[in-house]
C-alpha cells in the first residue's frame, strides 16, 4: 500500500489531498481568531507526526478540529491575547489523548475494539457522512450554477476519464469550477465577484515565521482554561474511532488492529500537542481526507506527507496560501457534495457487508439510535458549559446499547 516516490504524479495527488482540506483547517481559525498560516502549518507539522506514530501505514490528514470551537471561544472570550491561554488548554487536551493511548496499550486493544461491531461503527460513518453535508449545501448554495459545474466535472472524470487523469478528478474538477467562477463573474457581473484576489494582493510572500510572540506565540496555562478545553478530547476519541474505523473500510483495512488503535490516538494527542506548543488549533482525522480516498482510490499515505509539507509551505508562503483562500465556496460546495455523500455510503456499504440480520429488534433499536440521535443533534449540545457534539453522544448510545441489548431480541 506504501509506496515513496517522489513524482510528478504523487505531487500533483498530495496537491489534490490538500485542497480538499484546506477549507475545513483554515476555517477554525477564522471563526475563532487564530492564526490560519499557523493553523496550516501545525496541521502540516501534525500529519507528519501521525504518520511516524502510525508506521506511515494509515492515510490521514490532520487538520484543525471542530470539537474545539465553542471552548476555544469561551476561553478566548473575543480577546486575542489570549491565545496562549487556549494554547495551554490544547496542550492539556493533547496531553489526555496520551494518556488514553497508554490505557488501550496496557489493557489491549482487543477489549476496547468488542465495543465498536459493525452494528455500531456502520451507522456511526452514516451519520459522519450525513452530519457533513449541511455544510456542503450551504456552500453550494452561494452559486448553484457554479456547484452543480464543479461537481459534474469531478463524477465525469471519475467515471469517463483513463489513467492518470482518473487519480484527480477533484483537483480537475476545483480548476473546473475555478474557471467557470471566473468566467461568471466577467459575463453576469455580480453584485459580489466570486473569485476576489484581494488576498494575495494583500499577503506578504514569506510569513514572518521567525518571530517568536507574533507569528508563533508561547502557551500560558490558566486552570479554567484546562478545564474547558482538556475534556473536550474526551469526547473527540469516539470520533476518532469514528473516522479511523471509516478510513479503514475505504481502505479495506482494519486501522485499529494494525498499526492499532493506541498508535493512532497517540498521533491524534501529539499532533494537537504540538499544534499547542506552536498556537494552532488542535488537531483531528477529518471526514474531508476519507472523502477523497474514497473517491480517487489512492491509499498510499505517501501522498498525504505530500500534502503535509504542502501544507507548511502555504503557511510560510503567503502569496501561495492566499491563492486558495479565493477559491469560491461553491466551488468548494460541488466537490464537498460527492466526497460527504461517499463517506454516507461507505457506512451503509459497512453494514451490507456486515450480513446484520434486521429481523432482530436489537440490532434495529441500536442503528435506530445512532442515526436518530447522531443526526438530529448533528449541530450539538450544550451540557455543564460543555459543547458535545452528536457524533459522540450517538457513538456513546450505539456501545452501550450493544453492550446492554441481549443477542436473541
Amino acid at each position: 500500500m506504501r509506496e515513496v516516490k517522489l513524482s510528478g504524479k504523487n505531487l500533483l495527488l498530495g496537491i489534490q489531498h490538500l485542497f480538499a482540506m484546506f477549507g475545513a483547517t483554515v476555517l477554525v481559525p477564522a471563526l475563532t481568531g487564530m492564526n490560519a498560516a499557523v493553523a496550516l502549518i501545525t496541521a502540516g507539522i501534525g500529519t507528519i507526526i501521525f504518520h511516524l506514530c502510525t508506521k506511515g501505514k494509515v492515510p490521514v490528514f490532520v487538520g484543525s478540529s471542530f470539537a474545539f470551537i465553542a471552548g476555544i471561544q469561551i476561553v478566548m472570550q473575543g480577546d486575542p491575547a489570549r491565545i496562549p491561554y487556549v494554547q495551554g488548554g490544547i496542550i492539556c487536551a493533547g496531553l489526555v489523548y496520551v494518556a488514553l493511548s497508554l490505557i488501550i496499550l496496557l489493557i489491549g486493544p482487543e477489549r476496547m475494539l468488542k465495543l465498536f461491531p459493525p452494528v455500531v461503527t456502520g451507522p456511526v460513518i452514516v451519520v459522519i457522512g450525513l452530519t457533513l453535508a449541511p455544510s456542503a449545501l450551504t456552500n453550494a448554495s452561494g452559486n448553484w450554477l457554479i456547484s452543480i459545474i464543479t461537481l459534474a466535472a469531478v463524477i465525469a472524470v471519475s467515471i469517463f476519464a483513463r489513467g492518470y487523469f482518473k487519480l484527480v478528478p477533484i483537483l480537475i474538477g476545483i480548476t473546473v469550477g475555478y474557471i467557470a467562477s471566473i468566467l461568471f463573474d466577467l459575463i453576469a457581473h455580480p453584485a459580489e465577484a466570486l473569485v476576489s484576489f484581494t488576498p494575495i494582493l494583500e499577503s506578504s510572500w514569506i510569513s514572518p515565521f521567525w518571530r517568536i510572540g507574533d507569528f508563533f506565540t508561547l502557551p500560558k496555562f490558566e486552570l479554567s482554561a484546562i478545564l474547558t478545553l482538556a475534556p473536550i478530547a474526551l469526547v473527540t476519541f469516539m470520533e476518532h474511532v469514528g473516522d479511523i474505523t471509516t478510513n479503514g473500510a475505504v481502505v479495506g483495512q482494519d486501522f485499529l488492529k494494525d498499526p492499532g488503535l493506541h498508535r493512532t490516538i497517540l498521533g491524534d494527542g501529539l499532533a494537537t500537542l504540538a499544534a499547542g506548543l506552536l498556537g494552532g488549533p488542535a488537531n483531528t482525522t477529518y471526514g474531508e481526507n476519507t472523502g477523497v480516498l474514497a473517491v480517487t482510490r489512492v491509499y498510499n499515505p505517501f501522498v498525504l506527507e505530500i500534502a503535509s509539507v504542502f501544507a507548511i509551505a502555504l503557511g510560510l508562503f503567503g502569496k501561495v496560501g492566499a491563492i486558495l483562500q479565493t477559491i469560491p465556496g461553491p466551488v468548494m460546495g460541488g466537490v464537498s457534495i460527492l466526497l460527504f455523500g461517499m463517506i454516507a455510503a461507505v457506512g451503509i456499504r459497512t453494514l451490507a457487508e456486515s450480513r446484520l440480520d434486521f429481523s432482530h429488534s436489537r440490532n434495529l433499536i441500536i442503528v435506530a439510535l445512532i442515526l436518530v440521535v447522531g443526526l438530529g443533534l448533528s449541530g450539538g449540545v450544550s451540557i455543564g458549559g460543555f459543547q458535545i457534539s452528536g457524533l459522540f453522544l450517538a457513538v456513546v448510545l450505539g456501545v452501550i446499547g450493544n453492550q446492554l441489548f441481549p443477542e436473541e431480541i
